[in-house]
């Protein structure tokens, strides 16, 4: 787990970053380049359908698809256009995004309690990007302005290739980890691999404007991935990539939170407090700089952890109890499939839109009327999910608890 996080947060964090300052990447070319995470998010159910859940071990697929990637990494590091870079990390996340269910599937399989036990170790996965981070920033020191400016960042793909190469080789060392549904004789339609079949949920009007909020939240989400990077190195923030990490730390941090504060304050306010922090930490970046205004910048950094969990894994806690039994896999095959294929698809496209729109003469940005686009963005969500959203299955249990507690203290 450590690995499969350290290999994606080794180039990821700083694409943006390589791709404008040394490939000479336009707005809408940042968006071409991110957007294969979606497209890789749209093909990887019939990955792991068609021939992981069917046919092979799920570590050896793993082992094979990050060998695979480790070439194509390799490929990256040594393209010296947009255009020759463009092909490879599109076959790269078409390979990766994948082995994200995969290394999960590894994982379950040789747990007795995976509720209980899953946690301890997905929490590494968070320690392995920060662990990049921080070799970016305060070991190699690749995002500093001088290293930018004579291509240190492309050590960043050799770096993301090596350790790609040493995950690819030790997945076949791990447990066997076979193919369930070939096991059990199941067979899976195209629609179920998809989520698809868990479209009739959307008939409950709560979960389908959960549903539609949660594709339009990822259009701010896109804006962080793509340019978060790129704008701390362009106002001069030192050390961006590894300050960066600190989303990470609060990431882990709020995940601990998060049941505590579910249980007191229900569902909608969590998914709200959620969204609200998105509009919360770009108005941060848009006021924020290098200079007096670094601890803005360092707050909005740390948003993160209340930004991601209290909306998207709060989400998928809702999903679940939502589905049922029958449509449980089915639902956030769906969920994943409209936020990180859809709704990040079209979020990546505006956000290139919009760098390219304000796009000044001399390379720089105007970094304020940017920031403040997705920060309105998640505002008109927020406002829309609170007057539409009533959350009735928690008010439901809610007054089910206080009549069971009431009648307890009669007796």
């Amino acid at each position: 787990m450590f690995l499969e996080f350290f290999v994606w947060g080794s180039w990821y964090v700083t694409l943006g970053t390589f791709l404008g300052n040394n490939l000479q990447a336009n707005g809408g070319q940042l968006a071409a380049a991110f957007s294969t995470q979606s497209i890789g998010a749209i093909v990887a159910p019939f990955v792991i359908g068609l021939i992981a859940d069917r046919f092979f071990n799920a570590e050896k697929i793993l082992g094979v698809l990050h060998l695979l990637g480790a070439g194509l990494m390799y490929m990256m590091f040594s393209s010296h256009s947009f255009v020759a870079f463009y092909p490879y990390v599109l076959a790269y996340m078409i390979l990766y995004m994948p082995t994200l269910a995969l290394v999960n599937s590894v994982s379950f399989n040789q747990m007795k309690n995976p509720a209980k036990e899953f946690s301890a170790i997905r929490v590494w996965g968070t320690v392995g990007w920060i662990a990049s981070g921080l070799m970016i920033s305060y070991f190699f020191i690749w995002d500093s302005s001088a290293a930018i400016g004579e291509g240190m960042l492309r050590n960043t793909f050799l770096m993301s290739s090596i350790s790609s190469v040493v995950l690819g080789l030790f997945a076949f060392t791990l447990p066997k980890t076979p193919p369930v549904a070939a096991q059990k004789g199941d067979t899976q339609s195209i629609s179920e691999m998809l989520g698809l079949d868990a479209l009739k949920l959307l008939k409950d009007k709560d979960f389908s404007i959960f549903f539609l909020s949660s594709i339009l939240i990822c259009i701010p989400l896109a804006f962080y991935y793509q340019n978060a990077n790129p704008f701390l190195s362009e106002v001069g923030l030192t050390n961006p990539t590894g300050k960066m990490t600190i989303g990470q730390v609060s990431e882990v941090l709020f995940l601990l939170l998060m049941p505590f504060f579910f249980k007191k304050f229900g569902l909608k306010t969590t998914l709200i407090v959620g969204m609200l922090a998105w509009v919360v930490r770009y108005v941060f970046f848009a006021f924020g700089d290098a200079g007096e205004g670094t601890y803005l910048l360092l707050i909005g950094i740390a948003l993160h952890g209340i930004c991601y969990d209290f909306f998207f894994v709060a989400g998928q806690i809702y999903t679940d109890s939502k589905a049922g039994p029958k449509y449980k896999s089915s639902a956030q095959g769906l969920i994943t499939l409209a936020t990180y294929g859809i709704g990040m698809l079209i979020g990546f496209w505006i956000a290139g839109i919009v760098s390219d729109f304000y796009l000044l003469a001399d390379g720089t940005h105007v970094w304020q009327n940017i920031w403040l686009i997705p920060s309105g963005i998640a505002l008109v969500v927020t406002v829309i999910f609170m007057l539409f959203f009533k959350d009735n299955d928690f008010i439901k249990a809610n007054a089910e608890r206080n009549s069971l507690k009431n009648n307890n203290i009669e007796e």
